[in-house]
């Protein structure tokens, strides 16, 4: 029996300082080298117990920390939908987790984000509130542990601090979790550690590791044993093309041994590929998976946990987010895994939205995330954009024009697909950051939403009143023409007009003001205006208020969705008119039981 490192995931919002922490640690400068110092690649360290013991010191001794277990492997993720595509049978690949909080700016959309797929996944983690240095009044003790250099600081900057960690403590308390500052906690099994750090200066790194360390201990014994000769398994990271060694993949194993020669299983697009291991290659300790500067050392087996590049045939059509299990005779591994690929229940409909992703855990996350949000899926695929998901959007956008797109995560289209996109308006949504893409979608929607809102409104009959001009009747009939004087709303050709008994005395036919046509007026205008089908005399009087004919459905939109939307006059000219209506019809614009 062999135990086995402790898999942790870092996790937090963009800029909050994830990869700075792992380079104090490591003692390198990944962070540096990243396209605009964001994470772009998953990224994996392993850090041995010899280093943790050489920052922590005597700090281990304290805690009665037994070392036993041989180290602890970090990844490293761009942001959740990384830590949910590091995915093994039945939940996420890390065991604990480090959730990594800028103590002055607080939580962020990402940090929400990153403690929900904690929730969901039940993994125990820590709260890195990094960025300390940065308080107010604080003065820096490089590479101290927190309480050292704490104890250093003026009471005004204590206090500033303990202002900041008890703001963190009240947002957990919202998200349902019971938190404190590390040294102060009474229960770890109940209470998350809230541990202040700085990255940049190592400040709290020796109460961060040892806390890892404790928790591993108390709470992963069972789970960190594996079995000497236990088959390895373990979820690809990346498919590389590598000088000399031909098409490659990153990942990382999680169980068992992995050893030269072994038969392993993949997926490939909706099959399963075995083959043979030709080599194993395996980062030096303290060196991170992306970083080249040293040349990986090949290997004939590797224990679990452990990040490794493998050497093998038939490697190109490889998914990356695949499980990897190595085959044994009478092993039923192709169908554990076709088994996995079904775990992720995807439930299609007719009508929905066209989701692609690159990998089968960010396909996962994809579609986790799009039905929180209640948004019908019509296909999921991993792959690039293809014509044939355009065409698809297209069948959906005639009956739902919201659903008729295509929502696509660190994928590419292909050039057909992107022809026909450019000769339709079928929208797509893409990206590398899952929650980008989905944000975008939904402000599209609201736009849409507002669009279509708005057309309606402009559909629905609004009130507006009239009054026929004392002495400026033109003509009697066929069609009436008096001058008129719009007192509230809007007027517009072709609307019916009523007199005060709610009778209808014709329709609006055309209005002029000095000789030019006009398809509307509003309150405060003066103009001609001919009533087809309307008498002067017998139908309305010189001086009459006269009102624009609403139809009762009309009345009943307006009243519930569009009555905010109303001027003060147009709200009294309704008043009116409904007042004129119910002497007819005393039921006229009611609700009934049904509506």
């Amino acid at each position: 029996m062999k135990i086995r490192s402790p898999i942790v995931s870092v996790l937090g919002h963009v800029d909050h300082g994830k990869t700075t922490l792992l380079d104090f640690i490591r003692g390198s400068t990944i962070a540096s080298k990243e396209a605009g110092g964001i994470t772009q690649h998953i990224g994996a360290t392993e850090i041995p117990i010899e280093t943790i013991e050489n920052i922590c010191g005597n700090f281990i001794g304290k805690l009665s920390i037994q070392k036993d277990i041989p180290g602890l492997f970090f990844i490293d993720t761009p942001g959740h939908e990384a830590f949910t595509s590091l995915r093994k049978r039945g939940g996420a690949l890390a065991d604990l987790a480090i959730l990594i909080v800028d103590i002055n700016e607080g939580f962020k959309p990402q940090t929400f984000e990153a403690l929900n797929i904690l929730k969901m996944y039940k993994t125990p983690f820590i709260i890195a509130a990094n960025k300390i240095d940065r308080i107010f009044g604080w003065e820096t003790h490089k590479n101290t542990s927190f309480s050292k250099s704490f104890a250093n600081q003026a009471q005004n900057t204590q206090l500033n601090l303990d202002k900041q960690i008890y703001e963190l403590v009240g947002i957990l308390h919202k998200e349902g979790f019971q938190s404190e500052r590390f040294d102060r906690i009474n229960d770890f099994s109940s209470q998350i550690s809230i541990i202040p750090i700085s990255a940049k200066s190592g400040e709290g790194i020796v109460e961060l590791l040892a806390m890892l360390l404790g928790l591993a201990q108390e709470y992963l014994t069972e789970q960190l044993k594996i079995e000497e000769n236990s088959p390895a398994r373990g979820t690809v990271l990346e498919i590389k093309e590598e000088t000399g060694l031909g098409v490659t993949i990153d990942a990382i194993i999680y169980d068992g041994i992995l050893k030269k020669n072994d038969e392993v299983a993949l997926m490939e697009v909706g099959d399963v590929l075995t083959t043979k291991i030709r080599s194993i290659l395996r980062p030096l300790p303290l060196e991170e998976m992306r970083d080249s500067k040293k040349k990986f050392k090949k290997v004939n087996e590797v224990v679990a946990a452990a990040g490794i590049k493998i050497a093998a045939p038939n490697l190109d059509n490889v998914i990356s987010g695949s499980p990897l299990r190595v085959t044994k005779d009478g092993d039923h591994v192709k169908e554990e895994i076709l088994r996995e690929i079904e775990d992720i229940t995807i439930h299609t409909n007719e009508n929905g939205v066209m989701a692609k992703a690159d990998t089968l855990g960010s396909l996962e996350a994809l579609v986790n995330l799009l039905q929180s949000m209640d948004i019908p899926i019509r296909t999921a695929e991993i792959g690039d954009v293809s014509k044939r998901d355009v065409i698809n959007a297209s069948i959906v956008q005639q009956e739902d024009p919201s659903h008729g797109v295509i929502i696509a995560f660190n994928v590419k289209v292909h050039p057909t697909a992107q022809e026909e996109l450019d000769n339709s308006d079928i929208k797509l949504f893409s990206g590398n950051v899952i929650y980008q893409i989905t944000e975008e979608y939904d402000v599209w929607i609201k736009e849409k939403e507002k669009e279509q809102r708005q057309k309606w409104l402009d559909a629905i009959i609004k009130p507006a009143k009239i009054r026929i001009i004392p002495k400026l009747v033109f003509r009697q009939s066929k069609p009436a023409i008096a001058g008129i004087e719009v007192l509230s709303g809007t007027i517009k050709q072709g609307l019916s007009l009523m007199n005060h008994n709610g009778n209808v005395v014709g329709s609006i036919e055309s209005m002029q003001d000095k000789g030019d046509n006009l398809p509307s007026i509003s309150k405060g205008q003066k103009v001609a205006m001919a009533i087809k089908d309307a008498i002067v005399g017998k139908d309305f009087e010189e001086g009459d208020n006269l009102y624009i004919d609403i139809p009762e459905k009309h009345y009943k939109i307006l009243e519930r969705e569009f009555k905010d939307k109303l001027s003060e006059d147009e709200f009294e000219s309704l008043n009116e008119i409904l007042t004129i209506k119910r002497k007819i019809d005393p039921d006229w614009g009611t609700f009934g039981l049904f509506e």
